[in-house]
């Protein structure tokens, strides 16, 4: 029977390696360790129909910008087109508020819960039937992988309608005492880094609560919204219930400022959230924002490291970085940070970057060239600031926009990458000491949406929670979502909540029996 001789002088936590220098746990033991290659496992495109050209949703139906205007969609990972998507207006919009507020006087607003739900569990049920299509566009209009589409983001969508589906007959019970109205007419944008989400985050409980929506998908991903259009037909949702006008930003704020609008929901960057606030100011009408994030990623020197590992690549590199909760600050105790990254570049030499479809890949397409010019620009902060960068060898598409993983340490709390949201693939490493500096450093930011902590023990996890300003801290995990769960942030992360009974408060008003 073959034995094993463990190496000289191994120090705890480090990684045994076989004589070609790769880590033993890509083997079968020393001296045959290879690094597994996959063979192309490319998602065909064949099961999503895509038109020449796509118009706003308006009152149940296909219309033309009203000024005829239309703008080009492309597939990230090919800089190829993939549709010509009409262009809406700050006109196009107050039709879609019209066809919005007649839609709830007339149908939506005083149809009861229970005939609300039905239309929910449909929708619900469709998205289901077809979360391939959905899956595979989604990753051909934003650059996401296609394993994250497929088990991530449509079936979240989906379960968002069945949980508030759940709801709408029940609103009685969520506000116990209290008699729940529906504001009316809801303006909801979204973004780019999951639109179809993003989407059911907003519409479902919108819908169950008895309003109706009008919806501005991103301008670089519109086309699951538009498919999404396709759904509502299906299930026999009322005409003007739903409302999708894709545009540029300033239809948008025209949305937001329109004065038949009561309710506005805003996912996006911190800057146009703070644009938005203002726009609402003085208006009467409620207001929720997600915006961005910092979130800072805890390991103590009692974490399970392997495990830990995982979570921290989980928390960055998942959708290529591009999430507004991202781990993208690692705080590593003293003590154990070297070990840590020398796990954290092996596993980032296993991580496959390239074409979305392949279901093999782990790190797909940046969202657009001018996303991906921003995370050049700050990456090459990092480094002249004096950072060090790590990048695992790989061979980068000829075409698309592709970014490396990347990972910066030594890097200081004054660095550009330590404070500004990238919104890539991009980790820096900071050292504590103390739980009390590991705090003090996470809260550093003006940002507070999420957080991480890794440790054994569960007394210091509740002790940290405590202490952190964020709207989420996960306790070793981390990037984990659940209807029933609400999600938000403080400071410049935005205010209000998304998901779970909280996410019914930001679309009701309360009244006295």
């Amino acid at each position: 029977m073959a034995t094993r001789t463990p190496p000289d002088a191994a120090p705890a936590g480090s990684i045994v390696r076989s004589s070609n220098g790769a880590p033993n746990s890509w083997g079968l033991g020393d001296g045959a360790a290879i690094p597994w290659e996959y063979a192309p496992a490319p998602e065909s495109s064949d099961v999503v129909t895509l038109k020449e050209r796509y118009g706003l949703f308006i009152g149940g139906k296909d219309v033309a910008a009203s000024d005829g205007q239309t703008f080009t969609t492309i597939n990230p990972a090919t800089e190829e087109p993939l549709a010509l998507v009409a262009r809406g207006t700050p006109a196009d919009m107050d039709r879609g508020v019209k066809a919005a507020r007649k839609a709830f006087r007339r149908s939506w607003g005083t149809l009861s819960g229970r005939e609300r739900a039905k239309y929910l569990y449909r929708i619900a049920r469709i998205l289901q039937e077809r979360s391939r299509e959905f899956a595979v566009l989604e990753s051909m209009d934003s650059g996401k992988p296609i394993k994250e589409s497929r088990d991530v983001d449509v079936p979240l969508a989906a379960a968002h309608f069945w949980y508030y589906a759940g709801w709408a007959d029940k609103l009685e019970y969520a506000f116990p005492g209290r008699v729940a109205r529906p504001l009316g007419v809801a303006a909801q944008i979204i973004p780019w880094n999951f639109p179809l989400l993003m989407l059911a985050w907003k519409i479902a409980p919108a819908l169950a609560a008895g309003n109706t929506v009008v919806l501005k998908p991103a301008s670089t991903t519109p086309l699951s919204a538009l498919l999404f259009a396709d759904v509502c037909r299906q299930a026999d949702l009322p005409p003007g219930v739903v409302n999708i006008i894709p545009g540029p930003g300033e239809v948008g704020m025209a949305l937001v400022t329109h004065p038949d609008v009561d309710k506005v929901a805003f996912t996006g960057s911190t800057d146009i959230g703070k644009r938005i606030a203002k726009g609402v100011a003085g208006s009467n009408k409620a207001l929720t924002l997600e915006l961005g994030g910092k979130a800072a990623n805890i390991v103590f020197d009692d974490a399970p490291l392997d495990q830990a590992v995982e979570g921290i690549i989980n928390g960055i590199y998942f959708n290529q970085g591009e999430v507004c909760c991202a781990g993208s600050r690692l705080l590593a105790q003293e003590s154990i940070v070297e070990p840590l990254i020398e796990k954290l570049k092996d596993r980032l030499a296993t991580i496959r970057v390239g074409d979305p479809l392949d279901k093999n890949t782990d790190v797909g397409a940046i969202n657009s060239k001018a996303q991906l010019e921003k995370i050049t620009e700050l990456v090459a902060a990092g480094q002249a600031e004096g950072a060090e960068m790590y990048q695992p060898a790989c061979d980068l598409p000829a075409r698309g926009f592709f970014f490396r993983p990347t990972l910066f340490t030594n890097v200081a709390q004054s660095h550009r990458i330590a404070r500004e949201e990238i919104f890539g693939p991009v980790l820096s490493v900071l050292t504590f000491r103390t739980p009390d500096e590991a705090v003090e450093k996470a809260n550093n930011t003006p940002y507070g949406l999420s957080a991480g902590i890794w440790t054994d023990k569960g007394s210091r996890i509740l002790h940290m929670v405590k202490k952190m300003k964020a709207g989420v801290v996960w306790a070793n995990t981390f990037n984990k979502f659940d209807p029933t769960s609400p999600f938000g942030g403080y400071k410049e992360s935005g205010f209000g909540r998304e998901g779970g009974m909280h996410g019914l408060h930001a679309y009701v008003r309360l009244e006295d029996r």
